[in-house]
């Protein structure tokens, strides 16, 4: 069995323009990406001052983002583009209200600003209509998940979204304990990844088609390594790190946790198409 879905009546495609919008946002994203793999080069670019430890986290999840939304270029059908979607549709909204209510972090005498604002603005409509158009759509056919599996997907969804929701709401308190201080804009910022994967997540546990499975399991582990890596990579240089300090290892500990979840999701594909094969 192939990667790539075949085409079946519950697994449609996605028409051409929302092909060619979705190329326009891996663009964005490799720029985003290029906070990670060649930050002085982008952060006088970047739409708002960014440190360092943040420029590197922002541009490990653009890394990740951006693979994601090459999937979907890749696949092109509902599913994984259903995941995809929402993932993309909770971060967007989330991360366009903390702009508006953060706007002073914006110096829009710039042009990075309006571009931001558009873009993100954009990403919310195109995706928000896309669902609402699908609403009534059912998913593809899924994986069988065993009880185990649901069970630790509900405790990884409610962690997920409890401290996402914490971010959001009270944002210096829960990243108080980050590795490097982050002030309550780049929490609220960051709370959009966490509830994007309590999103992603959800869908899985309710139906777990392979490919939606294969991208969440994929996010993740980029997630998780990227963002360590990168903390890894800037402190090298910078020395800024307490990296026996308990919050240190609490974050190390989270994320390392999402990115070995990302494994165990990309293994459960790999049982799946053993078991397709052997049938």
């Amino acid at each position: 069995m192939g990667l790539s879905p075949a085409p079946t009546p519950d697994n449609p495609p996605f028409p051409t323009a929302f092909r060619l919008f979705s190329a326009g946002v891996v663009i964005f994203l490799i720029v985003g990406a290029g906070l990670f793999f060649a930050p002085a080069l982008v952060k006088p670019r970047w739409p708002w001052a960014v440190t360092p430890f943040n420029a590197r986290f922002l541009g490990g999840f653009y890394t990740a983002e951006m693979v994601v939304m090459a999937a979907l270029l890749f696949w092109n059908r509902w599913s994984p583009g259903r995941l995809v979607l929402v993932m993309a549709f909770i971060f967007t909204v989330i991360v366009s209200v903390a702009s508006f209510i953060n706007l002073g972090y914006f110096n829009f005498e710039r042009k990075a600003p309006w571009l931001w604002f558009l873009v993100y603005l954009a990403s919310v409509a195109v995706s928000g209509l896309f669902l609402w158009r699908a609403r009534a759509r059912p998913s593809a056919k899924g994986v069988t998940l065993n009880s185990a599996w649901r069970g630790y997907m509900s405790m990884e969804m409610a962690i997920l979204g409890l401290y996402g929701v914490g971010l959001l709401l009270f944002p210096l308190t829960f990243g108080g304990f980050w590795p490097w201080p982050i002030d309550a804009f780049h929490a609220q910022v960051y709370s959009a990844i966490f509830l994007a994967g309590a999103g992603g997540t959800y869908l899985v546990w309710k139906n777990a088609p392979r490919e939606e499975l294969l991208v969440l399991g994929l996010a993740q582990f980029l997630v998780g390594l990227l963002v360590i890596l990168g903390l890894v990579i800037t402190d090298t240089a910078m020395h800024r790190i307490d990296r026996t300090a308990t919050g240190t290892l609490c974050w190390l500990a989270l994320f390392g946790w999402i990115g070995i979840s990302g494994i165990f999701k990309l293994y459960a594909v790999s049982r799946y198409f053993s078991a397709q094969s052997a049938s």
